[in-house]
């Protein structure tokens, strides 16, 4: 099975449709030792074909349109936040406390971007001038322990083999890349139909988020850009990062609304909502009535999607994450630099992949609500996600040099992905920090191929666009999800967080 086949089974889509998928190969995008440049395909390549399945039923077209996946445009996206300019001025997009540190016996990484998660981390370690010496003095996972203990981010190094003996990955390791299942039997969903040019498969759908960081928003930013109205909601007491609502928020609009106040605006907004999304840790939400059974309950034939960093089952179930300590843990980190000098994987790919999929989790069950009806619920996890890569799953058909059931083009390589060259991993004095230009690389992308050598070239220029917007002049990533017929950019640049109505447009 190819690695596009597999992202496609695993949303429960047809398998005839893959051979609708034409893909661009390109020497050297998002080279690590681990496939992640077939993963990126894969996820990528799924969510445009599951926009393709349900924008053909809704338009009623003969055939699913053909589907394009271009390496070079899914690294540049996966990488959106180092692309993006804001008037000029590149995004920050990790704080000075958010790195690897080592520890008595090894290392550990903190994650420390959110005013709230930094000071949690200092209450348990001290000061912030102080912290080489106070994580020096304990073991890894001393330090783990008492900064998730206090409500910080905190996770200790792990070899593949420490991790697969952790009983956090057993769990993982029962469950599919994505979980699926009908909640109803509320009847089948008659969506209205939608013009063939341009094709918005989720046109006139409204798109409740109630996420953060990426995993979240890149799912409902893949949905706003295929016609969704998207309504992004957050807690007016945890502000989303400037930057990171501006590389994220393309397509949507951003309101603020305390559910602990102000329930019947929520309620009003659920009475309509064809989808909600959720990527708090799990069980948070429970307590305001957002399980996906509360919702479907009041909202019948509503589709729930939940993103988790380590899913919300095993020992590690309630506990937040995020994209680089997931790496940190399932042992991505070791394989990509060692356990003396940990490394990183060339973008955030397990929270790109796992939007990627989300929103073609999403898309899939709309499709499947035509025939079937019922509530669905589609959940996914980026330790899942990282399972995935790290099996050898997301490469597909290792060393066969083509991804066998899609047709392939043919392109000269490129470094894309990194916004600079890719060095050998472990090749810095210390651990390379994700978002950074040192990103480790090294051995070239192993798996599943289709490659074709080529002259590389610096700039992802063919993948970048400018828009003005209330944030300044943008530049920024453009989207990788592409066929026949369909969007090509957003409709409307990122807003100010927080500055709409917490109403359906």
């Amino acid at each position: 099975m190819t690695s596009i086949e597999s992202a496609w089974s695993a949303v429960g889509g047809d398998g005839a449709l893959p051979g609708r998928v034409t893909w661009v190969a390109r020497e050297g995008v998002l080279r690590a030792r681990l496939p992640v440049r077939e993963l990126g395909r894969a996820c990528v390549g799924a969510a445009a074909l599951a926009g393709a399945e349900l924008g053909a039923r809704r338009a009623g077209l003969g055939e699913v349109p053909g589907v394009r996946v271009d390496d070079g445009a899914v690294a540049t996206a996966f990488t959106s936040e180092r692309h993006l300019l804001i008037n000029g001025r590149a995004p920050v997009n990790f704080a000075p406390l958010s790195r690897f540190w080592r520890t008595a016996d090894g290392w550990v990484r903190t994650h420390a971007n959110y005013p709230h998660h930094r000071e949690r981390l200092l209450k348990v370690l001290g000061r912030a001038d102080r912290l080489e010496a106070a994580f020096a003095e304990r073991s890894a996972l001393e330090v783990e322990e008492a900064v998730y203990a206090a409500g910080g981010l905190a996770v200790a190094l792990r070899t593949p083999e420490e991790w697969a003996a952790h009983a956090q990955a057993a769990a993982i390791a029962e469950r599919p890349l994505v979980e699926r299942d009908r909640i109803d039997t509320a009847p089948a969903r008659v969506l209205a139909p939608i013009d063939a040019t341009p094709l918005l498969p989720a046109a006139g759908l409204r798109v409740l988020d109630l996420t953060r960081v990426i995993a979240g928003p890149v799912a409902t930013r893949t949905l706003a850009l295929l016609g969704a109205d998207v309504l992004r909601v957050d807690p007016p007491h945890h502000p989303e990062l400037p930057d990171q609502h501006a590389d994220t928020g393309f397509g949507k609009r951003s309101a603020v609304l305390d559910l602990r106040a102000d329930r019947r605006a929520f309620e009003e907004l659920l009475a309509s909502a064809d989808v909600v999304v959720t990527g708090y840790r799990p069980g948070s939400l429970d307590r305001f009535g957002l399980s996906p059974e509360a919702l479907a309950e009041r909202r019948p034939g509503v589709v729930v999607a939940q993103v988790s960093a380590w899913g919300a089952y095993g020992p590690w179930g309630g506990r937040r994450g995020f994209d680089s300590l997931v790496q940190v843990a399932t042992g991505i980190a070791v394989t990509e630099g060692s356990r003396e000098r940990p490394g990183t994987l060339p973008a955030q790919a397990l929270d790109h992949g796992t939007g990627c999929l989300l929103a073609a989790a999403v898309l899939r069950a709309l499709s499947e609500q035509y025939d079937e009806g019922g509530s669905r619920v589609v959940r996914l996890a980026l330790a899942r996600t990282a399972l995935w890569l790290t099996s050898g799953s997301a490469a597909g058909e290792a060393g066969t040099g083509s991804e066998a059931g899609t047709a392939r083009e043919t392109d000269a390589g490129s470094e894309v992905g990194a916004g600079s060259k890719v060095g050998a991993a472990g090749a810095a004095d210390t651990p390379a920090e994700a978002g950074t230009t040192d990103t480790a690389g090294a051995a070239g992308a192993v798996g599943g191929g289709g490659e074709v050598g080529g002259a590389a070239y610096e700039a992802p220029d063919p993948w970048l666009a400018e828009s003005d917007s209330a944030l300044g002049r943008l530049r920024y990533a453009l989207p990788p999800v592409s066929f026949a017929g369909g969007p090509v950019d957003w409709a409307r640049p990122p807003g100010v967080w927080g500055a709409d109505s917490a109403r359906w447009a």
